[in-house]
């Protein structure tokens, strides 16, 4: 396998969202010339925009793939789909949520993929658990993960799950 460096962030408030996280860690290893390297542990966090709602499990995987990213986004934005994610308005709850927040050393932007993610380094529940599997991580454009991670200062998460 030609292998990139992703990062994806997985999210899950509906349907029993620790099983809807772990079972897309799992497909994730099961797309085609892909393989997940590492995973977070899982993490709950409020809800961020529309506050009415449960809170979010989320994780990060790291995954090596020979998927470019516009192919590994579509086959993300399929595994959505299979587990019943709808998009009724903008951060609705949802049964899964899957963002590549890096794929190498990338900064690449075109209609509906921006990498990095454009929101990461502002995010607690991403940033927490990307420096969990890649302490050392950095975000280009922005630098050190560890450093966003000090601007999220009050962002509560809490350990749900070592998986």
């Amino acid at each position: 396998m030609a292998g990139h460096i992703a990062f994806v962030g997985l999210g899950s408030n509906l349907a029993d969202p620790c099983r809807q996280v772990s079972r897309a860690l799992r497909a994730l290893d099961e797309l085609p010339h892909t393989k997940v390297l590492a995973s977070s542990s899982l993490y709950r966090s409020a809800p961020v925009g529309f506050l009415q709602q449960p809170d979010f499990i989320n994780a990060v995987a790291k995954l090596e793939t020979a998927l470019t990213p516009r192919g590994l986004l579509d086959a993300l934005l399929g595994l959505e789909r299979a587990r019943g994610r709808t998009r009724e308005f903008r951060n609705a709850p949802r049964t899964l949520d899957l963002d590549i927040l890096l794929y190498d050393d990338l900064r690449y932007s075109e209609h509906g993929l921006t990498l990095p993610h454009p929101q990461m380094h502002l995010r607690a529940f991403v940033l927490r658990p990307l420096l969990e599997i890649a302490p050392d991580g950095a975000i280009p454009g922005v630098g050190s993960a560890e450093a966003a991670l000090q601007g999220c200062g009050q962002q509560q998460l809490e350990v749900v799950s070592n998986e």
